[in-house]
């Protein structure tokens, strides 16, 4: 099996050293080839070749630019020192979100894990969260957390999917983790009328669902709930998943956001994001 291919977009937080743990997680069983990637938030005016030169049209000081560069490299360098001469890194200029996303398109990443400090109330419904916005842009799985998961049993994944016009997805990841790991899969829709008027339908759904993509084993849950993200907070509060599968659209406006959106904000669990087709 190929390496897993993994960015770590880091700002040299906690947050960052959560994503790392969670891909050692994920290391034990599978083999990973792990990139830093750190973004230098400057204006587009600023600009970096391929031998680290700086160059600037306009009003911005140079110097200060090269100095916050030095900054990073050393902090970039530092990483390896903690983590292993088999890790790489990276340094990019930019606007965060685009240049995260961009790089993992170029580099042609297999899956983006980052931590999130989450977001609530009125920061959330105007800017929301890093993790949040990379996650809608990227074409690429996102994995996300808020805490320390290096003491994770991964026996119970959870797919959050709107089962009605099943089709085949990309779930290579959730697929490599199954094969890996070995854990219980299970399917989850979240209704908002009566479950027995529509549950014999949602499990034929879910089986066909399974054949399309190639899964072979899964439990089938429905709940009643006022939303997604209520009912996978309240399923999770009564089973305790370990991982979290949910698709997204990629589409968000600016006062409100995806359900998949506001678990990567608001749940203590790892979150790997995809977009649907």
């Amino acid at each position: 099996m190929n390496a897993l291919k993994i960015l770590i977009p880091t700002d040299f937080s906690v947050q960052s050293e959560f994503a790392f743990l969670m891909v050692k997680k994920l290391e034990e069983k599978i083999k990973t080839d792990i990139h830093f990637l750190h973004v230098l938030a400057v204006p587009d005016t600023v600009t970096m070749d391929a031998n680290g030169q700086i160059s600037t049209c306009g009003e911005i000081d140079i110097a200060y630019i090269n100095q916050q560069k030095d900054i990073a490299e050393r902090q970039l360098a530092s990483l390896k020192q903690i983590y292993g001469a088999q890790i790489q890194t990276h340094l990019v200029l930019g606007k965060p979100t685009n240049a995260i996303v961009q790089f993992a398109n170029t580099h042609q990443v297999d899956l983006i894990v980052m931590g999130t400090k989450g977001a609530w109330g009125i920061k959330e419904k105007i800017s929301g969260s890093s993790t949040q916005m990379v996650a809608r842009k990227s074409a690429i799985p996102v994995l996300s957390l808020m805490c320390d998961r290096s003491d994770l049993s991964i026996n119970h994944l959870l797919l959050v999917h709107d089962f009605s016009k099943p089709t085949k997805e990309d779930l290579s990841l959730m697929q490599k983790i199954l094969v890996a790991f070995n854990p219980t899969l299970h399917f989850l829709q979240i209704v908002s009328g009566d479950i027995h008027a529509v549950k014999d339908q949602i499990e034929l759904n879910m089986a066909h669902f399974a054949h399309l993509n190639a899964i072979n084993s899964f439990e089938c849950h429905i709940v009643n709930d006022k939303d997604v993200e209520n009912g996978v907070i309240h399923f999770n509060q009564m089973m305790n998943m370990d991982i979290i599968c949910i698709g997204t659209h990629g589409k968000a406006g600016l006062l409100h956001q995806s359900a998949t959106e506001k678990l990567i904000n608001h749940l203590f669990k790892p979150i790997i994001s995809f977009h649907l087709k």
